[in-house]
């Protein structure tokens, strides 16, 4: 085995984008192992279509284990899995990159810098998981004084954390999105004003009605365009359904994929989440306008 040979392990769609995106900045093919999903075999099809430069793609249930025994090099979506922090700790992988899950980017770069603990944010865990925590961690932080560790991310990290993370060795680098953007068809007539689906019902961090209320608002005075987050339930759909004015186009893509070809200004709304980060980039000097909540970011600025 060459020790660099890499090997993209991802779990959800945003993660498997970030693979697609390293494997064309790096103009390498990338095998993928992929969890077993519909969401995550929808958009590995769609990131093929678009060309993406990956080579065996591999379902899994569990961890990959016989994958990632082969593969010195690891593009990790998750650095908090317990599944992760059981196979770094069991295998010690050569060299390990983490791509974006979520804003959960920033988190993770805290806890290896010991800001926080490493813990998912919002998680009380507890067993095995937390007991290879410190375990991963050391994993982590040895491929790192060896130059062997680092972020590939579309999150500004911040300078000063960004230092931290380069005095104990990790690398940075980050992305706009160039081979999303470049690959994109054109937006098919999505609508000027877009709601972004949330699974913060799901989640527990807001009640239903509470959920309906504000797409009522972020779909006024209407027509509006809702596309659903890949977690939300029936009993979601069922209710924002009844919004008036407001469509339900399901895509089974991230919105990422989805927004990219746009070609003049959207309108788009959404709760907090990832999307006030990656959008930016990806509808970049198209003029587009997103509010998460009472907040506005315009779209105008060029990516970094």
């Amino acid at each position: 085995m060459a020790r660099n040979d890499v090997l993209a392990w991802v779990e959800s769609p945003l993660q498997l984008l970030g693979a697609a995106e390293w494997a064309d900045a790096h103009r390498t093919t990338v095998p993928v192992a992929g969890r077993l999903t519909a969401q995550l075999s929808a958009t590995a099809d769609e990131l093929l279509d678009r060309g993406a430069r990956f080579g065996d793609l591999e379902p899994y249930l569990g961890i990959p284990f016989s994958l990632l025994a082969r593969s010195g090099h690891w593009l990790v979506g998750d650095g908090f899995s317990g599944q992760f922090r059981l196979a770094a700790t069991l295998l010690r992988p050569h060299r390990i990159t983490f791509l974006d899950d979520g804003a959960h980017a920033i988190a993770y770069a805290d806890a290896l810098l010991d800001r926080r603990p490493y813990a998912r944010p919002g998680v009380t865990e507890r067993g095995l998981t937390t007991k290879l925590a410190p375990l991963a961690h050391e994993t982590v932080l040895r491929r790192a004084a060896a130059n062997r560790a680092g972020f590939f991310t579309a999150f500004d990290l911040g300078r000063e954390r960004a230092d931290a993370l380069h005095e104990r060795g990790f690398g940075i680098r980050r992305h706009d999105f160039a081979w999303t953007r470049r690959t994109a068809p054109p937006v098919r007539e999505p609508g000027e004003r877009i709601v972004l689906g949330s699974a913060q019902p799901v989640d527990g961090r807001i009640t239903l009605a509470e959920y309906v209320d504000w797409v009522t608002d972020a779909a006024a005075p209407g027509p509006a365009v809702y596309l659903p987050h890949r977690r939300e339930s029936a009993e979601q759909l069922a209710a924002v359904a009844a919004v008036p004015g407001l469509t339900i186009r399901e895509t089974n893509l991230p919105v990422e994929l989805v927004l990219a070809g746009a070609e003049t200004p959207l309108d788009i709304r959404t709760l907090a989440s990832s999307t006030t980060t990656t959008l930016p980039l990806v509808l970049a000097g198209t003029s587009s306008t997103l509010r998460a909540g009472r907040r506005s970011v315009s779209t105008q600025e060029t990516a970094p």
